[in-house]
């Protein structure tokens, strides 16, 4: 571009400054595409989850209905017998609600919303080939989340009932297609190509009923790759009847979530003569661990009381965001969806503290509508 001479008149330096003021601007926009580019490509992948996809049948019932089928207000199992007939009756009694679910897949759903970089998470699990399978698949694309399921031929897609009472939950999984997550999978170049991407990789303990070979594997590759490998406790029954695989399992873990009566739970069935949740936490934090390069840090959520995160034998206490009584709807998914928060903030290197406070919002988003759904968008600061 011709620089203008002092013999120019008034209008050529005014074209000249306008077409300087366009360039500059020009350039600005394509700095600015390239940094939101290279950060979309940076995080791309950043976090790998791995879990049981169910479908969630969410109504809220009565106590005869726990009753019923032998139920407790917040807990978890995996059905027997007894409950087959609960499905339908479910359905055929109360207003009932269809909802992509999977404690992991919650949590992956929800770091991908409090993210908003379109492919930062990725996720498997086992699905059948069924009307629900599709409608599982679909949620994951509508979320954003880069998911590769396994396709059973032979069982229906896992399904969740969740039977909510005053606001509290009891579920009872069906894994179904869920159970029948193969390591085969796992190993195949354009999944295990996720693996190798990803930099966080999580995984709820309720997988450890289906493919301990698959965790294994995985939590092996992050111990060597430096990465950073994160389970949870999942449920009581986890750590009571799969004391085993948990244990192996958690020797590679660098992040163990829980809730408080898990927590309680761990320490009885390993003896620890404490009922204590920032003392159990400590221990935990405390057990031994294959990678040296990163130190074990425990987060135990409460409820309403403080969230307890222990790490080098230390305790830090954070209040949560009290809720009135009359605002809560259903805390299906508030622990996932806690997780999810946290995690959201620690893939991007922030400060526990934040990754707290980001558990914490999101829990407090989730408590207040029917399952583990979400507005648009996020609006935590």
């Amino acid at each position: 571009m011709r620089k203008y001479s002092e013999g120019s008149t008034t209008s050529e330096r005014i074209r000249y400054k306008r077409s300087r003021s366009v360039l500059g601007s020009s350039s600005l926009a394509l700095a600015l595409t390239f940094r939101c580019s290279f950060s979309i490509m940076a995080y791309e992948g950043v976090l790998l989850g791995m879990g049981n996809p169910l479908l969630d049948i969410s109504a809220v019932v009565d106590e005869e209905f726990l009753n019923k089928y032998d139920l407790n207000p917040n807990n978890a199992i995996l059905a027997e017998e007894k409950h087959l007939s609960l499905y339908d009756e479910l359905a055929a009694k109360y207003n009932v609600e269809y909802i992509a679910g999977g404690a992991t897949q919650n949590t992956i759903r929800v770091a991908q919303w409090m993210l908003q970089i379109p492919g930062a998470t990725s996720y498997m699990g086992c699905i059948g080939k069924d009307k629900f399978g599709e409608e599982t698949k679909k949620n994951a694309a509508v979320a954003g989340v880069n998911a590769h399921y396994y396709e059973d031929e032979t069982a229906l897609t896992g399904t969740c009932a969740v039977c909510v009472v005053g606001g509290e939950r009891s579920l009872v999984a069906n894994l179904s297609a869920a159970n029948c997550y193969k390591i085969d999978h796992l190993k195949r170049p354009e999944n295990w190509q996720l693996v190798e991407k990803a930099k966080y990789i999580y995984i709820a303990g309720f997988f450890l009923t289906v493919s301990p070979d698959s965790i294994q594997l995985v939590a092996e590759h992050a111990a060597a790759k430096n990465k950073v490998f994160m389970m949870n406790l999942s449920a009581p029954f986890i750590c009571e009847f799969f004391r085993d695989a948990q244990d192996k399992a958690l020797h590679y873990v660098d992040f163990v979530f829980g809730t408080e009566t898990e927590a309680r739970t761990f320490a009885r069935v390993h003896g620890w003569e404490t009922g204590n949740v920032e003392e159990i936490a400590v221990k935990i934090s405390a057990l031994p661990k294959a990678s040296k390069t990163h130190n074990r840090i425990t987060v135990i959520t409460q409820g309403c009381d403080p969230v307890v995160v222990a790490a080098d034998g230390k305790v830090r206490l954070f209040p949560v965001i009290l809720l009135p009584k009359e605002k809560l709807v259903d805390t299906n998914g508030t622990g996932d969806a806690f997780v999810g928060g946290f995690l959201s903030q620690l893939v991007q290197e922030k400060s526990i503290d934040d990754c707290v406070k980001a558990g914490c919002y999101v829990a407090n988003v989730i408590i207040q509508r029917s399952g583990c759904t979400y507005p648009e968008k996020p609006d935590f600061r």
